[in-house]
C-alpha cells in the first residue's frame, strides 16, 4: 500500500549519489535496452544542477520503489528549445506564451512496476510541484493510452503536441503535456521529509 511508502527531498548532491539506485527502479519500469543505461545516468547527473532542481523519491523499507525529478526550463536547455521550436512550428503559438513562458519541467516520473497502481506516482508528483514559483508545469510522455497519461491528465495536464518525435528517436512518439500551477487532483498533502545526503546501500 501507498502508506507505508516514505517521500524524501533529496537535494543534488544526494541525488547524484543516489543515481545508481534510482536507474534501477528507471531500469525495472521503463525495461531500456542496457546499453542505454550509462547514458541516462549521465543526464540524470547533469540534470542535478540544472537551476530550481528538485527530487522525490519513494521509499519503501529504506529502498527506493519510485522517483521523480525536475527544474526549471528555459532557453539553451535541449528539451525546452526542442519542444518550443515544434510547437511553433505546429501553429501553437499561444500554448507556448501560455505553459513555455515560465515554465517548470517534469524530467522524470518512475514507480517500480511492484508498487505501481498505488498512488506513489501521484504522490511524488503532486510533492514535487508544490509550492513552485513557476506558472506551469510541462512534460513529455509516450504517445497513446498509459497509466502516466491518465496520472497526468488527472492532475490538470493537457495535450499541447501530439505524437512528436524527439531528434534522434525515430518512431518513438511523444505527447507534449502541460498543466497550469498548482496542479489539480487529490494528492497526500504531506510534504516529503528533506535528506542533505542520502545514504542508500541495499540492492533492489
Amino acid at each position: 500500500m501507498a502508506a507505508d511508502t516514505e517521500l524524501r527531498e533529496l537535494a543534488p548532491p544526494a541525488f547524484t549519489h543516489a543515481v545508481p539506485a534510482l536507474l534501477q527502479v528507471y531500469e525495472a519500469a521503463m525495461r531500456p535496452p542496457p546499453e542505454q543505461l550509462p547514458g541516462r545516468a549521465g543526464v540524470m547527473n547533469g540534470h542535478a544542477y540544472h537551476p530550481g532542481f528538485r527530487s522525490v523519491v519513494a521509499l519503501r523499507e529504506g529502498s527506493p520503489v519510485g522517483f521523480a525529478y525536475g527544474f526549471r526550463g528555459g532557453h539553451g536547455q535541449w528539451w525546452y528549445d526542442t519542444v518550443r521550436a515544434a510547437m511553433l512550428a505546429n501553429g501553437r503559438a499561444r500554448q507556448v506564451r501560455r505553459y513555455l513562458t515560465d515554465p517548470w519541467e517534469v524530467a522524470e516520473v518512475h514507480v517500480h512496476p511492484r508498487a505501481q497502481n498505488q498512488g506513489v506516482g501521484r504522490r511524488m508528483l503532486h510533492a514535487l510541484c508544490r509550492g513552485l514559483p513557476e506558472s506551469s508545469a510541462v512534460l513529455s510522455t509516450r504517445s497513446g493510452p498509459s497509466a502516466a497519461r491518465h496520472l497526468y491528465r488527472s492532475c490538470g495536464f493537457t495535450e499541447v503536441l501530439e505524437d512528436f518525435s524527439f531528434p534522434g528517436s525515430p518512431g518513438q512518439p511523444f505527447s507534449i503535456m502541460a498543466a497550469r500551477l498548482p496542479l489539480t487532483g487529490s494528492d497526500d498533502r504531506r510534504s516529503p521529509g528533506r535528506s542533505a545526503w542520502w545514504r542508500w546501500t541495499g540492492s533492489r
